[in-house]
C-alpha cells in the first residue's frame, strides 16, 4: 500500500472533523466516515492524526477501517476500473484481463496509481454474464476483452 502525502488543507480538514466529533472514541466510525467522505479515503497519516487525538491506538483504528469494507485505503483514482472476476468472466478470462491491468499500472486490485489517475478493483458481477469477460472503467462497460483488447482500452483512456 502506497503512502499518500496529505496536504494543509485536507490535515486542517481532518482537525475539523475531529473536533465536530467531541474528541469521543465513541464517535470513532462517525469521524473515520465523515473523513472518507471529505478525502475519498482514510489515509494512514489520517489513522495516526485521530489515534494521537482520540488518545487511542493506530492499531484500533486500523482494525476498523480494515473490518468495514466500506472504508478506502487508498484515495480514489480520477479513473476507476472494475474487472469482473465473477464465474462468467472468471472462466472466460477475466484473470487475464486483470493481470493485464496490473502490468499496464503496475498496481494490484484496491490501489491506486501514484498520480492518482487510476484505481483497481475487482468485483463479483458487472451483470454482463453473457458478454464475458467484461471490465467497466468509469461506469462504461467494455464486453468479450482479451489481453490486447484491454491494452488498446487502457491506450485511449490515458
Amino acid at each position: 500500500m502506497r503512502d499518500f502525502e496529505l496536504n494543509k488543507s485536507e490535515l486542517s480538514i481532518i482537525d475539523k472533523i475531529v473536533e465536530n466529533g467531541s474528541g469521543d472514541s465513541d464517535n470513532l466510525i462517525k469521524i473515520l466516515q465523515e473523513i472518507q467522505l471529505k478525502l475519498g479515503y482514510v489515509p494512514k497519516q489520517a489513522q495516526r492524526m485521530v489515534a494521537e487525538k482520540l488518545q487511542i491506538a493506530v492499531s484500533r483504528i486500523y482494525g476498523v477501517v480494515t473490518f468495514y469494507n466500506f472504508f478506502r485505503l487508498n484515495p480514489p483514482g480520477k479513473h476507476s476500473i472494475n474487472v469482473c472476476l465473477g464465474t462468467a468472466c472468471y472462466v472466460r478470462g477475466g484473470k487475464a484481463i486483470l493481470n493485464t491491468i496490473k502490468k499496464v499500472y503496475n498496481i494490484e486490485p484496491g490501489q491506486t496509481t501514484p498520480d492518482r489517475e487510476f484505481s483497481l478493483e475487482t468485483v463479483r458481477c458487472l451483470g454482463c454474464c453473457a458478454l464475458a469477460p467484461v471490465m467497466a472503467i468509469d461506469g462504461n462497460t467494455y464486453a468479450r476483452n482479451n489481453p490486447a483488447k484491454t491494452r488498446e482500452i487502457l491506450r485511449q483512456i490515458t
